[in-house]
């Protein structure tokens, strides 16, 4: 028999000490090229602790052969569970059941007409069947400002880039 799955002791108050950020959770993933030596085309994904272990492929739309996730397929998800878990945490707050919460992920990739690279895009469709939408919106707009993907698409993200020898 399986341990059942608890909650996260999570919560918004005010809980934390300090001016700097102070991490609480770190995980690495790192990617490999493959046969073709490109990580998006015939890579591999794979966390420190090997729970995640996954071959990346092109999708189709790119060229690829659409045979397995992609980098716009992971961050969606990732975007999608995060959101997802900071609108659950506020609607238990507020006394209210998120059971029948659902977000979905839209992530497009496409050209930066700012300097002819690349961009990413993403919207949010929350479904919360029943409820009514004057007491879901504050309940969204404060997910939103808690949840720290959608603040890293928002205002960027400290990022530092290493060459390691």
């Amino acid at each position: 028999m399986t341990e059942p799955i608890r909650l996260p002791n999570l919560s918004t108050d005010k809980d934390f000490d300090g001016e700097a950020f102070a991490p609480i959770y770190t995980t690495a993933v790192t990617v490999s090229g493959g046969m073709v030596s490109h990580g998006r085309a015939s890579g591999r994904a794979r966390s420190g602790d090997g729970v995640l272990d996954l071959n990346l492929r092109m999708p189709a739309e790119l060229g690829g052969d659409g045979q397995g996730t992609n980098p716009e397929q992971l961050f969606a998800a990732g975007i999608a569970a995060c959101f997802h878990g900071a609108l659950s945490l506020v609607a238990r707050q507020a006394a209210l059941d998120p059971a029948a919460i659902s977000v979905q992920a839209t992530v497009a990739f496409g050209r930066d007409p700012a300097d002819g690279g690349y961009l990413l895009h993403v919207d949010l469709e929350v479904k919360w069947p029943d409820i009514d939408l004057a007491v879901a919106a504050p309940l969204v707009e404060k997910a939103d400002s808690l949840c720290p993907y959608t603040k890293m698409a928002q205002r960027g993200t400290p990022t530092s880039i290493r060459l390691a020898s």
